[in-house]
């Protein structure tokens, strides 16, 4: 039977799995405290970076229902647990990674789907929530421009024919056609005379 204490963290682990987004196992093997602190620094804002005993963290997403560490729990490791955007959290583990070539990304998982090494790479690649937002934004009102010009044109082609079409029977000297108005009234019988 585990001990309180083992208990108390496996609990902690659960629940950290269970709030979490997306979760980053890496291992941080030859990594200095100074450079482990830098790395908690940059993740602060999309989560948490906490160092993690194999056995225990096995128990504790078995019991949070994640199968994405399967396998992975070897060596000296350490969890990115991400409650905030899991874009800016990939990138700064990727960027982390670049300049400190001893934290390896091992697995990850994002909203209950496993993730290979490459996926969250791939994932730190993505513009962020905000950028895309945005350009969704752009889109939508450049599409809501376009459509607004679409209505508009068979009614200003419409225009433009009765008047071609007036100007014509008046070259060949015609009575001059009625005005747009005019002609709505006649056909719907409002003839006054």
């Amino acid at each position: 039977m585990a001990t309180p204490a083992k208990q108390a963290a496996i609990a902690e682990l659960t629940e950290l799995f269970r709030e979490s987004g997306a979760a980053v196992l890496t291992e941080y093997r030859g990594l200095s405290v100074g450079q482990l602190s830098e790395l908690r620094t940059s993740l602060r804002a999309n989560g948490s970076y906490s160092v993690v005993k194999n056995t225990l963290t096995q128990i504790a997403a078995k019991e949070a229902g994640v199968t994405a560490f399967d396998g992975h729990l070897t060596g000296p490791s350490a969890i990115a647990f991400v409650t905030g955007d899991p874009v800016e959290a990939a990138k700064s583990l990727r960027d982390f990674a670049k300049a400190n070539p001893l934290l390896v990304i091992k697995a990850g998982v994002l909203d209950g789907k496993a993730m290979s090494a490459e996926e969250i790479t791939k994932l730190a690649d993505l513009e962020s929530r905000e950028v895309l937002l945005a350009k969704l934004a752009g889109a939508m009102k450049a599409k809501t421009s376009q459509a607004a010009a679409l209505f508009q044109a068979p009614l200003s082609k419409t225009v433009r024919t009765v008047e071609a079409l007036r100007a014509k029977v008046e070259e060949a000297g015609g009575a001059p056609a009625p005005a747009a108005a005019e002609t709505t009234d006649v056909a719907a019988g409002g003839d006054e005379g």
